[in-house]
């Protein structure tokens, strides 16, 4: 489906024509129809599927007809990560390009200027804010905030936000909102944690169920499996062999990160970290430098597992093999991005074998893997990795194909001759730009 036959303003098509986006998303076909005829809606969708512009873009659409008040706050958007919430940013940006709403960013580790215009939002009444819980709540607890205006509640990763603890917070905040609003909820995964506070937040609300996403085939994915000595060796090969620049190795905790990065600058490369213990600044510094090329390898947690949108990453490491399957899915969902094709390899050692084993059995299928290089020394028996009622199997390759949906994809054989939709007639007229204009 276009965007087009769905019915968005012209304000927002407008903008979704300068940004290049055409085709829906299977999430976005299903979920922004719902969010348009104003019912709550909980919605199962993997980062990476579309699901940010599944929700501003209606909600940009309703705010131009609904009755609101433009000097209170209007929507709220809860992110659990502050890279999240300057992701969302970033696209409200580009969405409301020509629809006059302003919007407000609240998330800490700012100094105390961003402080100063996050309140100054809150108490002005911005249209959209877009905040992190523990933001939210430490502005809360400090002065009043008039929440009586608020007609969009959006829960983004309400998985990860339960995950890390938010709960409480997201409760209370909930309890200053006007009862009549629409909650709109987005996760991953629908455990029951999910569904008990959907059902304690939410009335009657519609389900998409978008099947859990699997690595896309452009993704080539392989795996080695050694003993964890080997590892820092290996690593060390595979990246002057590679002679890459924008790679991302993931490591398990943030004391490894530190050492890796260490490790990998005493060898002459350009490496940075990326944890938990970076101060904002020094985050988006890091960010930068590896948006624009400057950086050979980042070193990361998984901070930024499902916090970033670079499309040119060529290839991600897995030095450590993730707990969680979703997780495996996420991180390797770093490359192959913009209808580029990537690769993704990961160290399995001894320790690990069984986790990744389920990670296979996620996926359903076997992952391709390489042969230990003869210079990493002895090579473990292969049976170690198999669990004892398990026979060996066949590895096979992955195929390279997959198609591309919106977030990067460029005219369409239907707008090639000019803009995709026609005026309706009936959309009020953008009097007011306050976002930068996107980027092409």
């Amino acid at each position: 489906m276009y965007f087009d036959e769905l019915p968005l303003s012209d304000q927002v098509l407008d903008a979704l024509w300068d940004m290049h986006f055409d085709v829906c998303t299977p999430v976005q076909e299903k979920t922004i129809p719902i969010i348009l005829d104003g019912r709550d809606v909980i919605s199962c969708a993997q980062t990476g599927t579309g699901k940010t512009a599944a929700y501003i873009l209606p909600i940009l659409t309703n705010l131009q007809y609904d009755d609101h008040d433009p000097d209170k706050l209007n929507a709220i958007i809860m992110a659990p990560t502050r890279e999240l919430a300057q992701q969302i940013d970033q696209q409200m940006q580009g969405f409301g390009y020509y629809v006059p709403f302003s919007s407000v960013p609240v998330y800490g580790g700012n100094d105390g200027q961003a402080w100063g215009t996050q309140m100054k939002g809150l108490q002005t009444g911005a249209d959209i804010v877009i905040a992190t819980p523990g933001r939210l709540l430490s502005h809360m607890n400090i002065y009043d905030i008039d929440f009586s205006g608020v007609k969009y509640f959006i829960l983004d990763e309400a998985d990860r936000m339960l995950d890390m603890g938010f709960y409480e917070d997201i409760m209370t905040i909930v309890k200053k909102l006007p009862n009549d609003r629409q909650t709109i909820m987005f996760s991953a995964t629908m455990p029951a944690n999910i569904r008990r506070m959907a059902k304690a937040i939410m009335h009657n609300p519609a389900e998409v169920q978008i099947a859990v996403s699997r690595p896309p085939e452009t993704i080539h994915q392989l795996a080695v499996e050694l003993y964890e000595g080997q590892k820092e060796k290996l690593v060390l090969e595979l990246l002057r062999e590679q002679h890459l620049k924008k790679v991302i190795l993931f490591a398990g905790k943030k004391q490894r990160v530190k050492e890796l990065t260490r490790t990998l600058r005493q060898m002459g490369l350009d490496a940075r970290a990326m944890h938990s213990d970076l101060e904002q600044k020094e985050r988006d510094e890091v960010m930068l430098d590896f948006r624009n090329g400057k950086i050979d390898v980042l070193v990361a947690t998984d901070i930024i597992a499902r916090g970033i949108d670079v499309d040119d990453i060529p290839l991600v490491i897995n030095y450590d093999v993730p707990r969680d399957a979703e997780d495996y899915v996420h991180r390797i969902g770093r490359t192959a991005r913009a209808e580029n094709k990537g690769k993704a390899i990961t160290f399995v050692s001894v320790e690990d074998a069984r986790f990744f084993n389920k990670i296979e059995q996620f996926l359903k299928k076997d992952i391709e893997r390489l042969p230990l290089p003869d210079t990493l020394g002895e090579k473990p028996d292969k049976a170690l990795f198999l669990p004892k009622t398990q026979k060996p199997k066949a590895y096979g390759s992955a195929t390279h194909s997959g198609k591309r949906y919106s977030g990067g994809s460029r005219h369409s054989s239907r707008n090639q001759a000019g803009h995709p939709h026609k005026s309706k007639g009936k959309n009020p007229t953008a009097d007011a730009h306050r976002h930068s204009k996107p980027q092409s």
